[in-house]
């Protein structure tokens, strides 16, 4: 057969004035425009498990005002989606099926809602990939394919990972890929719309598997930028601790995404920063006590961590990797005065980078239920609205209005040319300080 994988791209904003001034704030733009150029990791996967006797091509859909033609040609289309952009990915697939090519969807989105997907395709993979990609193809051979494949709970044991078919990108097109080590995450935050909507459990993939994803880039991207894709790295820090000296002699730069206790051991922040680790992301969600409680299912981990945020982001900056601090703005404990503490926050603890996001209620996850039998979504099914940047819900410590005027204004601020520089500056400078102080220590 001939295969297309096809990727829903791309950043999507709904809110206009937000979009004009994105265009035009370099702290903004530069993220943007990271998350927009990753690559899809789950067809790149799925393209490394495909049998030698198809043929596949990954294709990208990265502009929701011109959806393309449907290509010729194929037997098979799949189309891997978040939720922002759902409602484009099943205007394509039902263009596709008019075609008369079998089509199939797949990523968290779908895995929510799979009956409302398959009213747009031939079938939808639930869950993770992999367990079931092999049944999708057999089964569009035979002329069969239809229904759900797949569940959370049909899990993939990650030692059998393929190898991602890395070979199928244009480098020249990115300036990052990515790597999996781990699926899931302990500490389920009712928002997060992450693997953890794919697997109802943690994994941890082998380091040497591992190691070959990354041989494998180096082969055709001889320095290349590598972000590892998982919800919370460091969850094992044995695990990384026999990784890294590996990793270490790969001579790369890479980022991950991490949780606030990566701080507390200074051994494994020396083998970050010694193999190449450039920037780690922590979701610190809010820098005050009423926007964390409760954020999670388990316990209230992020909130009694919440007194050593700032110490913890200095000693990570101060090994020479900077930290990206993420903030969720319009939790239930958020009110006016959010704004000004989150900037201050930033400006005190001297964070290099930050993003800042609206709280967004993904379908499937704890916090979409809640707010939907509370009555706060205010327009179900809006699923274009589920860009991170876009109020699809009634905040409960302000208005509508105020969540979306204060947003606009902070970005300004965080954003702005002059505050951008002084952060990278302060970095620099913090950095020379703890290492003067090291040499006349030493």
């Amino acid at each position: 057969m001939k295969i297309a994988l096809a990727a829903m791209s791309g950043i999507r904003v709904c809110d206009k004035e937000l979009l004009r001034l994105g265009l035009t704030l370099p702290g903004f733009v530069d993220r943007s425009r990271i998350i927009a150029s990753l690559p899809s990791l789950g067809l790149l996967t799925l393209a490394g498990m495909t049998p030698k006797c198809h043929t596949v091509d990954y294709l990208e859909i990265p502009d929701p005002a011109a959806l393309p033609e449907v290509p010729s040609g194929y037997d098979l289309i799949a189309i891997s989606t978040y939720s922002a952009q759902a409602l484009e990915a099943y205007e394509f697939a039902k263009r596709c099926r008019q075609a008369g090519i079998p089509t199939v969807i797949g990523g968290p989105h779908v895995t929510a809602v799979p009956e409302e997907a398959l009213a747009a395709c031939d079938a939808v993979v639930v869950g993770e990939g992999e367990a079931v990609w092999l049944d999708v193809l057999s089964d569009c051979e035979k002329g069969k394919l239809s229904g759900v494949y797949g569940s959370r709970t049909r899990g993939f044991d990650l030692a059998n990972s393929p190898t991602p078919a890395f070979e199928h990108l244009d480098i020249s097109r990115y300036n990052r890929l990515t790597v999996q080590t781990s699926r899931g995450c302990p500490h389920l935050c009712d928002f997060c719309g992450g693997s953890v909507l794919l697997t109802d459990r943690y994994s941890q993939k082998p380091a040497e598997k591992v190691l070959a994803e990354v041989d494998r880039i180096l082969a055709i991207w001889p320095h290349p930028f590598i972000e590892f894709a998982d919800d919370n790295s460091f969850v094992n820090k044995e695990y990384w601790k026999e990784l890294l000296p590996h990793l270490r002699t790969r001579h790369v730069r890479w980022f991950t995404e991490t949780d606030i206790s990566v701080a507390e051991d200074d051994a494994l922040l020396e083998m970050m920063r010694d193999s190449g680790c450039a920037q780690v992301l922590i979701g610190l969600e809010s820098p005050c006590e009423t926007g964390l409680k409760n954020l999670e299912l388990k316990s209230d981990w992020k909130l009694r961590r919440l007194p050593y945020y700032r110490d913890a982001i200095r000693n990570i900056q101060a090994h020479g990797i900077t930290v990206n601090g993420c903030f969720i703005i319009g939790l239930d404990g958020h009110g006016p005065d959010i704004f000004e503490g989150v900037f201050s926050f930033v400006k005190e603890t001297g964070l290099y980078e930050v993003q800042v996001t609206i709280l967004t209620a993904f379908p499937g996850t704890p916090l979409y239920q809640r707010l939907k039998r509370e009555g706060r979504i205010l327009e179900d099914g809006r699923w274009d609205r589920c860009t991170l940047f876009d109020i699809n819900f009634t905040p409960k410590g302000m208005t509508v209005e105020q969540l979306r005027d204060g947003f606009r204004d902070l970005v300004v601020r965080l954003y702005s040319d002059e505050f951008t520089r002084w952060r990278r500056e302060n970095f620099r400078q913090s950095l020379r300080r703890v290492r003067r102080k090291k040499g006349e220590e030493a």
